[in-house]
């Protein structure tokens, strides 16, 4: 049976075929019976009228008597089927015949049949019947005959009696009996499907209405019920079925309750930390401005103190003072990049560029520091170009280099690149202490250090490479890492290629910087140490200045020179009702709004970086390295 029939099929079949298979065997039963009898009783009533006419045959057989015999067989030729009959003697001699005798039969027998014959050939049975003489009893006891005679002429028979009755009749009796069988049969098979039809709805109509309920349930109605049909099991099916309705939508309530029980402790717990996460970036802002300004002057005055001629000891001391504040600034750039990107203010910029300047850069900045620990730092030559963000990307190879130089002890660090179909990829290869498998993700987490237990800050604070994932998220990049402990590691980003722009290139050739000599810069900040800083680290740059604590004092100063201005330097956050991008903003509306302008703060938070890039003037955040705003200047210079 067919496994995926149907219940409603199941019973059809279940209630059809018993009935139909007794039908038929009943049927042909009695229909086989009937032919035979039908059969049998023509060849009985044949053999009879042959005895009869053998029997009436007999004397004038015996005699000779032609004319008599032909009354005996036109006589019996007038019953019911019967289409011929004749007579011989003994020797093959026809003596009467009536009738027409079937060509098809054999010819009629030459000698009389010893007993009797029965030949059926087409519609045609034909029945040979021997005529035998028989003894005359007298009433005297005596025979009429001899012994001997009458024993001679039994021995012999005195001829044959041929009977030929048509089959046809009993072919249509045939004929109809099977037409009334198969009516039967027929009459037999459409009440029982009738039949089963009706059980089947009785049985399939109660199940489907289980079926669609159960379905209907399944898909969250749990209101639904299934309406109690028939009795029996059928009752009990759907008794069961409502019960576990029942239960399921007493499940789903309360656990609907416990839901949103759940779902209102973790929102109160989500909006605690939200608040605790609100405060402690505050705090980190307020404490990251207040720790930036003396660092953004620390950074000022030792850029200027490196610049004199010192003893090598003093030298030496000014170094390792630069040094650390350098590492102070590392610290504070990178928790300024993760309270960007946290704070998704963080636009990509993407254009298409070569690939080799910036590599090369990046080896450039990095070499004094793979040098100091021994490590050759290498970038292969490339002709790629590539469409991303420039200075995020940047940001992205520096810190995956940093990290490479940081965790190699020995051997080289090499900057590929190469080019896969559409995609360029760059790959930043070390032969360091390598990562184990089952961390390579755990490194990209913030303040991950695997080898760094007792937090030394020389080793960072694990944020480099959260921070290359985050910024390589945000670009779109693939970023991939391949690592064998004890040999090395490659971390690897695919970005899209793109078409060389020759134009381009040289364009930025011609930008290259100058120097500053001469450069006429108006500068405002309200805290005298940072402004001091500035100011004599512009001044040692060849710069002339124009200084002032607020912007009343500046824009007055810049009213009665004469000498035309060349730059703006602003500190965000000055005492009163204004910031620095109103101070830019003024002094534009006096000199023209082509003024280059730098806007320089100690904020992090994501509002001041919005606001100054609402106001296409770049910003600078304390503590400013020199050789950034020297570059930028020389930037915002060129372009002017």
């Amino acid at each position: 049976m067919n496994k995926r029939w149907g219940i409603r099929a199941r019973v059809m079949l279940a209630a059809v075929l018993p009935v139909l298979v007794l039908a038929v065997v009943l049927t042909v039963y009695s229909t086989r019976s009937r032919l035979a009898d039908l059969d049998e009783a023509l060849s009985a009533r044949g053999r009879a009228v042959a005895r009869q006419l053998a029997a009436a045959s007999e004397y004038a057989v015996f005699s000779g008597n032609r004319d008599a015999l032909q009354q005996i067989t036109s006589a019996v030729l007038s019953e019911d089927d019967i289409a011929g009959i004749s007579i011989v003697n003994n020797v093959g001699e026809i003596l009467a015949r009536s009738g027409m005798l079937d060509g098809q039969l054999p010819p009629l027998p030459s000698s009389p049949a010893s007993g009797p014959l029965r030949l059926v050939k087409g519609p045609t049975l034909r029945l040979i019947e021997p005529i035998r003489p028989s003894r005359l009893e007298l009433d005297d006891g005596f025979a009429a005959i001899t012994p001997g005679v009458a024993a001679q002429l039994g021995e012999e028979p005195l001829g044959s009696v041929v009977v030929e009755i048509s089959l046809r009749r009993l072919q249509r009796q045939r004929d109809d009996l099977l037409w009334t069988s198969a009516g039967s049969v027929l009459l037999v098979m459409i009440g029982s499907i009738l039949l089963a039809t009706r059980l089947s709805r009785g049985v399939s109509v109660p199940i489907r209405e289980v079926a669609e309920t159960v379905t209907r349930i399944g898909q969250g109605q749990l209101q639904e019920r299934v309406p109690v049909l028939g009795g029996g099991s059928l009752a009990t099916l759907a008794e069961g079925v409502n019960e576990m309705a029942a239960r399921l939508a007493g499940a789903h309530d309360e656990l609907v309750r416990k839901v949103e029980e759940a779902t209102s402790e973790m929102r109160a717990r989500k909006e605690e930390a939200e608040r605790a996460n609100l405060a402690k970036s505050r705090f980190l802002a307020a404490a990251s401005h207040d720790l930036r300004q003396p660092m953004h002057a620390l950074g000022l005055f030792v850029s200027e103190l490196a610049q004199h001629t010192h003893a090598p000891e003093s030298r030496r001391l000014v170094q390792r003072i630069a040094a650390s504040a350098e590492a102070m600034d590392n610290l504070l750039d990178s928790l300024l990049d993760i309270s960007k990107l946290d704070a998704g203010v963080l636009h990509p910029n993407p254009r298409p560029f070569a690939l080799q300047p910036v590599l090369e850069r990046i080896a450039a900045e990095q070499r004094p520091a793979a040098e100091e620990r021994e490590l050759r730092l290498k970038a292969r030559p490339t002709s790629c170009w590539t469409y991303t963000d420039p200075v995020l990307f940047e940001r992205i190879i520096t810190n995956l280099v940093s990290n490479a130089i940081r965790y190699t002890a020995s051997g080289s660090i090499l900057i590929a690149c190469r080019k896969r179909g559409d995609k360029v990829r760059i790959e930043v290869r070390d032969s360091g202490v390598g990562i184990p498998a089952e961390s390579h993700d755990a490194i990209f987490q913030e303040f991950i250090q695997l080898d760094n237990a007792e937090r030394a800050r020389v080793k960072g604070l694990g944020l480099g490479l959260a921070i290359v994932r985050r910024l390589a998220a945000l670009l779109g990049h693939d970023l991939s890492l391949r690592s064998t402990p004890g040999i090395g590691s490659v971390f690897a980003i695919e970005m899209q290629s793109a078409a060389p722009e020759h134009e381009l290139e040289l364009s930025a050739q011609a930008r290259t910087p100058g120097d500053l000599k001469g450069l006429h810069v108006a500068l405002v900040d309200d805290d005298p140490l940072a402004r001091a800083g500035m100011e004599s680290l512009l001044r040692s740059w060849g710069c002339r200045m124009m200084s002032a604590e607020s912007p009343e004092v500046l824009l007055k100063m810049m009213t009665l020179s004469t000498s035309p201005l060349d730059l703006m330097v602003s500190d965000f956050r000055l005492h009163g009702e204004h910031h620095g991008i109103d101070v830019i903003h003024a002094a534009r509306s006096k000199l023209g709004p082509g003024l280059p302008a730098i806007l320089i703060s100690g904020d992090t938070g994501a509002e001041t970086l919005r606001l100054a890039q609402q106001a296409g003037i770049p910003l600078l955040h304390k503590p400013v390295r020199p050789a950034r705003l020297r570059a930028l200047i020389h930037r915002l210079i060129g372009n002017n």
